[in-house]
């Protein structure tokens, strides 16, 4: 059965009911057109025109020229695609279907140059958005003004801002609310730092910087949505089901969280909380984004390992075992909330929908790729909790110390190549740890040791750490207890 291509005479052919904005004013600005963007921004944007009659279409822009036909596969379907939000939202499960319709267009940067910064003569464009990739907010000197297009983003972002400024920079009220979601600390704030960088290296004048400080407004943003994208194996059947083709069908989880540190009046101008979005402006995005690191984040890191030498492939099967998940929720409610500073109630709404989360139905997420870089992110996600617990209680958290000896045990591998260390679990099965080269340099060197020396050389190192954890009273003790533990139950 030959189907139409998704556009929208096709929908009105098959006589779709559901929510379509054909034609309005293109507002927004969004470099990215990946599937993250398409599930989150997008999302948001799309019931924000349904629901408050924000009345916007977002021109989409391809920042980098691989597949530059993607773009025109996105305008052949005239930036229409379907979106399938589901897993478990206040213990339903829930499986949600949307077609979005606020994109009116897609360019590609490299192609579509001209097009791409002619935008900044609309008048009507206000709000820019991206997500470039954590490494996509860099300054690189060697970008040029007259480069077309420069390589990094934001001095696409510089130029596409001075285009701005020389079409109306006497004006008030024409520069842009910029909302970055890349995944890096202070987003906004560094994203400002390197567009003032090129200001300055390309010499665009002090009228120009100030307008920059003065009338754009950078908001340091925080993200959080799983976004499993097209979905390979279930595409046909969905095509069948919508009687259409879709080369863009994006799915993701029902969850859904977006914290932006912004100036209180733009909750007026941004209808979030009219639309029953799950979306913040707060004075400062800093507590929610260590509520994100410690529980969700540090719950991934603190269960993986240890449920991985265990059997457990995936995150859903963890959920699913008595022993597991009660180890996630003692972890969560009774160590990890009581350390951060906001409100117990706050924290134990969101610990309960990253377990909901946990058990979603609907993704595979891999024990293995959570295992990567654990070093890292045991420091980062763990560590900083169970400092503030032992300052508060003056004891030791149990399960942040058992996540801590079931990091060794995992990395305790006996073959090393260039980018892997091999160990084997209790079944047998051989797994490949990815770290830092000199992490995995170091368990190698420290592959013979006894449980006792092993843990010792690993609390000792201040490199990893940035403190000698084996100067906390019983800490190694009790991590060498566990460790003996899971290698007896491996034999």
């Amino acid at each position: 059965m030959t189907m139409e291509q998704l556009k929208y005479q096709t929908l009105e052919n098959l006589g779709y009911d559901g929510y379509i904005l054909k034609t309005a004013p293109e507002r927004v600005l969004q470099f990215g057109e990946g599937n993250f963007l398409r599930a989150f921004a997008d999302y948001f944007i799309d019931v924000m025109n349904e629901k408050a009659g924000f009345n916007s279409k977002v021109i989409m822009v391809q920042p980098s020229s691989d597949k530059a036909d993607r773009a025109d596969k996105m305008n052949s379907q005239e930036g229409l695609y379907t979106l399938y939000l589901r897993g478990y939202e206040n213990g339903k499960r829930v499986d949600k279907k949307r077609v979005i319709s606020c994109v009116s267009r897609c360019l590609n940067m490299k192609r579509d140059y001209e097009a791409v910064m002619a935008c900044a003569d609309n008048p009507e464009l206000r709000y820019i958005v991206c997500n470039t990739t954590e490494s996509g907010i860099v300054y690189h000197p060697d970008c040029g003004f007259k480069d077309a297009p420069p390589r990094t983003y934001p001095a696409k972002l510089t130029q596409f801002l001075y285009r701005r400024f020389q079409r109306f920079g006497t004006k008030e009220g024409k520069g842009f609310l910029i909302l970055p979601c890349e995944l890096i600390d202070d987003n906004g704030r560094e994203l400002k730092e390197c567009v003032l960088k090129y200001a300055l290296q390309w010499e665009l004048g002090e009228g120009f910087i100030s307008w920059v400080e003065k009338e754009n407004i950078f908001c340091s943003t925080l993200v959080d949505r799983i976004v499993t994208g097209y979905p390979q194996k279930e595409a046909e059947a969905m095509q069948r089901d919508n009687k259409y083709e879709d080369h863009f069908i994006d799915t993701g989880e029902i969850y859904g969280s977006w914290i932006i540190q912004a100036p209180e009046w733009i909750g007026k101008e941004l209808p979030f909380e009219k639309s029953g979005l799950p979306i913040q402006i707060v004075k400062d995005y800093k507590p929610y984004r260590e509520r994100k690191v410690r529980i969700l984040n540090g719950a991934h890191t603190s269960m993986a390992l240890g449920a991985y030498l265990s059997g457990k492939e995936i995150v859903r099967e963890c959920m699913e075992d008595k022993e597991i998940s009660g180890f996630v929720k003692k972890l969560l409610y009774d160590e990890v909330i009581p350390t951060l500073s906001l409100l117990e109630e706050d924290c134990k709404q969101f610990a309960d929908a990253v377990i909901e989360r946990f058990k979603n139905p609907f993704i595979d997420h891999g024990l293995l790729s959570i295992s990567l870089n654990s070093t890292s992110k045991w420091r980062t996600r763990v560590l900083p909790s169970l400092k503030d617990y032992l300052e508060k209680y003056e004891k030791l958290p149990e399960c942040m110390t058992a996540s801590f000896a079931f990091y060794i045990a995992f990395y305790k591998g006996d073959k090393l190549t260039e980018t892997k260390l091999t160990a084997k679990r209790a079944d047998g099965r051989l797994y490949e740890i990815s770290d830092e080269q000199k992490v995995l340099e170091f368990y190698y060197r420290h592959k013979e040791d006894s449980v006792e020396e092993l843990v010792h050389a690993v609390c000792a190192n201040t490199e990893f750490w940035g403190a000698d954890l084996s100067k906390i009273l019983d800490f190694e003790k009790k991590v060498v207890k566990i460790v003996k533990c899971i290698k007896e139950n491996e034999n």
